[in-house]
């Protein structure tokens, strides 16, 4: 497949609380650009749910830097980060990748110490791996039923098939 190294993730997990401080440090990661919505919280999520604040702080308290990008609107993103106060990037465009890059300068981020955490492939991984970070993928928490994200979602799965063959150790179909 043509656009295998922009899609398929290096690692896929359930929910955003799999993602570990010792995962990413195990790794050398220092630094998450995530995005917000269905990655951390549902698009009804006005502020951050209480165990994500649990995860944001044992995050912290490990070392590790997070920032969001987000594609949602600026309205969007600054309610949700008001009671957080974290590096926030709205508009971002993913796949485009200005504002991960704007982000990751900020954050004194390299590519080889950072990653991209989000639910899809064709923004958020396409924008990670376009930038050279690693890439972590998790299934929407909440997915908006609209033609637009059904097609979307239609078109991540020969990318999702690919990593759960890679993951298990099956190339081209076969063990």
């Amino acid at each position: 497949m043509i656009f295998e190294k922009y899609f398929v993730p290096d690692k896929m997990f359930d929910t955003y609380e799999e993602l570990t401080p010792e995962f990413l440090l195990e790794r050398g990661i220092r630094y998450v650009f995530s995005d917000i919505d269905n990655t951390l919280a549902t698009y009804d999520d006005i502020y951050p749910p209480e165990k994500l604040l649990r995860w944001l702080e044992m995050m912290k308290k490990a070392g590790i830097t997070v920032s969001f990008v987000s594609n949602n609107n600026e309205k969007r993103v600054k309610l949700f980060n008001s009671r957080l106060g974290y590096p926030a990037y709205h508009r971002a465009a993913k796949p485009m990748i200005s504002k991960l890059r704007e982000a990751m300068k900020a954050a004194g981020a390299e590519k080889d110490n950072s990653c991209l955490f989000g639910d899809q492939l064709l923004t958020d991984a396409a924008a990670g791996k376009r930038a050279g970070l690693y890439v972590i993928i998790v299934p929407p928490i909440k997915d908006k039923k609209s033609w637009f994200f059904r097609f979307k979602r239609w078109l991540e799965k020969p990318y999702l098939k690919k990593y759960h063959n890679k993951a298990r150790g099956v190339s081209n179909g076969k063990k």
